[in-house]
């Protein structure tokens, strides 16, 4: 997992509330295990018409929009199933950092256990937030050591986040990376396990 430490990007405003994972990735795209290529269906009913065809005013495709790597988003995102498939689609096409007042638990966790930072604050800096990245100046700072989000125009909001969630973001620890910091114990336990216990490893 790659480590997230500061996000200097374009902000891409995105105000409809209750996003669920099906409207953020459709089933249809659900056939694979791979994380690559799943871009292409991000928010694809809201991106393509029936004929394939771009939906011009939809944020993430005007052109001033192109690679946002922040989606300011209405409240409650991420809501629905929990397909882990919706933070891979994120990511895929760029975001990495999403900003709301509230995201939904299981779509929260799958962010932290993937590397997409989603950030949390009130509905008023969530506004500010949204009506400046309509503005000519898309660019906003995400710090997640300083834990602050600076605004086009140098508006700081501060964030809470978990400790521990944090410092595994920093590192770029996933699950497994996070086990891996302790193999030399493991290798440990297993080497005395094999010899006071042999025939388990039969």
């Amino acid at each position: 997992m790659q480590a997230f430490t500061r996000l200097d990007g374009r902000a891409a405003p995105l105000s409809l509330a209750n996003i669920d994972t099906d409207q953020i990735i459709p089933k249809q795209f659900l056939k694979t295990v791979e994380r690559e290529g799943l871009g292409k269906g991000l928010f694809f009913d809201f991106r393509f018409d029936a004929a394939g065809n771009e939906i011009a005013d939809f944020v993430l495709n005007r052109p001033e929009y192109k690679g946002s790597s922040v989606l300011i988003a209405g409240d409650n995102f991420g809501c629905g199933s929990s397909r882990e498939h919706a933070p891979w689609a994120l990511m895929d096409f760029g975001i990495m950092c999403v900003i709301s007042t509230s995201f939904a638990d299981i779509f929260n966790n799958n962010c932290f256990n993937n590397g997409l930072l989603p950030v949390v604050l009130a509905a008023d800096e969530v506004s500010v937030l949204m009506d400046e990245a309509k503005g000519g100046n898309h660019m906003v700072s995400v710090d997640l050591e300083a834990q602050t989000v600076v605004s086009p125009s140098g508006k700081t909001f501060s964030f809470q986040i978990d400790p521990v969630r944090k410092e595994k973001m920093l590192k770029g620890l996933d699950a497994i990376g996070e086990t891996l910091q302790h193999a030399a114990d493991i290798d440990v336990f297993e080497s005395k396990r094999a010899i006071g216990q042999p025939w388990l490893e039969s």
